[in-house]
């Protein structure tokens, strides 16, 4: 329900601006010259559960199976996309699985340079290496290059159900506090159907459990079967702990069977429920009808299968309640698009809906990611490109959400809203057209005589450059290398942006020359390299 999870954001950054209320007002420039971008959290809480009561025997089995994973991360640098930030050691946990591989979280590996696990009372390390990744719903495989490993150590049996609720847990890993194998005990206290990273949602086990760094991707188990990964817990809240369940487990196992992920088919119309007598009234519905209202199709395309006002009644054959809940099992009620990434099918999910007193028979598209304007950076280094002093970068909701940490990020945030840039504007934005990408200047002018004058450009949305509309980042860089013009004229948008001019030539003559005194050893990132090097301007 895409109305009630974009102002997530907003409501962050407003609570910290509560928080600063002594902060100045954003000014007509921009606040400085050093921002400072950091990336958002790579590492969301891994977890550990405290508890009291009796002592249990773990199982050895579940023992052999569980091990420490060690990271060398390279997160990027948002502000300098050439650079990589300083290696960070992360450490988290892991689970051996089928296939002779080992499956933990995203947020544990991503970004890593190097990779090893450690089993259980074992005195060495194994080099490990990244199989596939799903930073949305952050899992991760692994794989090793020693076969024997798995000899003495065996996949964890999944289960193949849900857990009850009040089912004892018991969690294991690698929490910080030691270096030996921890093992708790928690309560399952509710299972979800929730966003993890928009626009990823999943099943979620909730566990009344606190949370702690280390155990994250360690296995969650009841009678010796794998329930889930431990993840993540509620900030600001205490003993709240969450599990992905093993079926959201197996769904990015089969995913990943051809040797990629491709992600999970969603369900991205805005809705409502059918809960108002008036609302009902409007619409002529019988009592019979319970369902969901489409407050907004996705698409306003003639031929796509869902308009305005339409009721969804149906999921495949399951009804929907006029709370948009579906019954799961006997007892156990989640939102209705929990359903989706069951029955979709080459990309088309079948529903039924009432329109206008009909009932009709639809099937609705139901792609594997959001067509933002400003996507998320996943697992994937940013793209840049530079020209001369200007370095441009393609935007990324890491890049705005990164805003409400960094130092004065807040005296930007407001800066950017009362500016009119995209970066605000756009943010969570559909795409107005495939491919829809904004292009922003992510870091000051290199000192250079060609940008005498002009004002710093951090975080300056490009409009155009020499009257062609910016497409994405791609586009830009095929408008750079195919002008034979006198002049680049770059507009920036919004409302403090300023017009660039600068000499063609003399821009990609001094790009070696500023790449050289900058140390940086590529002009652009590889995919973008690839369009600039198919033609090279001369």
């Amino acid at each position: 329900m895409i109305q009630k999870l974009i102002p997530f954001v907003f409501a962050a950054v407003s609570a910290t601006a509560s928080a600063q209320q002594s902060a100045p007002l954003a000014s007509a420039t921009p606040p400085s010259n050093t921002l400072q971008l950091p990336l958002t959290s790579a590492t969301p809480e891994n977890i550990t559960l405290e508890t009291g009561g009796p002592k249990q025997t773990p199982s050895s089995a579940v023992e052999n199976s569980v091990v420490k994973v060690f990271s060398s991360m390279r997160a990027p640098d948002l502000y300098k996309p050439w650079a990589k930030q300083a290696s960070t050691e992360v450490t988290g946990s892991g689970v051996v699985i089928e296939g002779k591989r080992i499956l933990t979280n995203a947020h544990v590996v991503v970004f890593s340079s190097e990779i090893q696990v450690q089993a259980n009372q074992a005195g060495d390390k194994i080099s490990a290496k990244l199989e596939a990744i799903a930073p949305g719903i952050d899992l991760a495989v692994l794989r090793i290059e020693e076969d024997k490993f798995f000899d003495t150590h065996r996949p964890l049996p999944r289960a193949e159900k849900l857990p009850d609720i009040k089912d004892s847990v018991m969690v294991y890993g690698y929490p910080i506090g030691g270096t030996s194998l921890s093992v708790t005990k928690g309560i399952v206290s509710r299972v979800e159907f929730t966003p993890y990273h928009f626009p990823t949602s999943g099943l979620r086990i909730q566990l009344d459990a606190a949370i702690n760094p280390g155990n994250s991707g360690g296995p969650a188990i009841v009678d010796d079967k794998m329930i889930g990964l431990a993840f993540s817990h509620l900030g600001g809240a205490e003993n709240i702990g969450y599990v992905i369940p093993c079926e959201e487990i197996e769904l990015f196992l089969r995913d990943i069977a051809d040797g990629k992920y491709d992600g999970k088919p969603g369900f991205y119309e805005e809705w409502q429920t059918l809960e108002n007598p008036a609302l009902r009234a409007f619409l002529h519905l019988d009592e019979s009808v319970q369902g969901v209202i489409i407050r907004r199709p996705f698409s306003d395309d003639a031929s796509y299968p869902l308009k305005q006002w339409d009721v969804i009644t149906n999921i495949g054959n399951t009804p929907i309640d006029d709370q948009g809940m579906v019954k799961i099992g006997s007892n156990l009620r989640v939102h209705f698009p929990y359903l989706v990434q069951h029955v979709a099918q080459r990309g088309k999910a079948p529903v039924t809906i009432v329109r206008a007193g009909k009932q009709m028979h639809v099937d609705l598209p139901a792609p594997v990611d959001y067509p933002f304007v400003i996507g998320p950076l996943g697992a994937s280094y940013p793209s840049y490109f530079i020209f001369g002093p200007v370095v441009f970068c393609e935007a990324t909701a890491d890049v705005v959400s990164s805003l409400t940490t960094a130092p004065k990020g807040i005296d930007w945030l407001m800066y950017l809203l009362l500016a009119g840039n995209p970066l605000i504007k756009k943010y969570a934005e559909k795409q107005d057209f495939p491919g829809e990408r904004l292009v922003y200047v992510s870091s000051p002018f290199f000192p250079h005589k060609l940008s005498k004058g002009y004002y710093n450009p951090v975080l300056k949305a490009v409009e155009s450059i020499n009257q062609h509309r910016i497409k994405n980042l791609a586009n830009l860089v095929e408008i750079i290398r195919d002008s034979n013009d006198e002049f680049m004229t770059i507009e920036c948008a919004g409302r403090s942006g300023e017009t660039w001019v600068f000499p063609r030539k003399e821009m990609i003559s001094a790009t070696e020359e500023i790449l050289t005194d900058n140390g940086i050893r590529s002009q652009g990132s590889p995919d973008v390299m690839l369009i600039w090097m198919a033609h090279p301007p001369k």
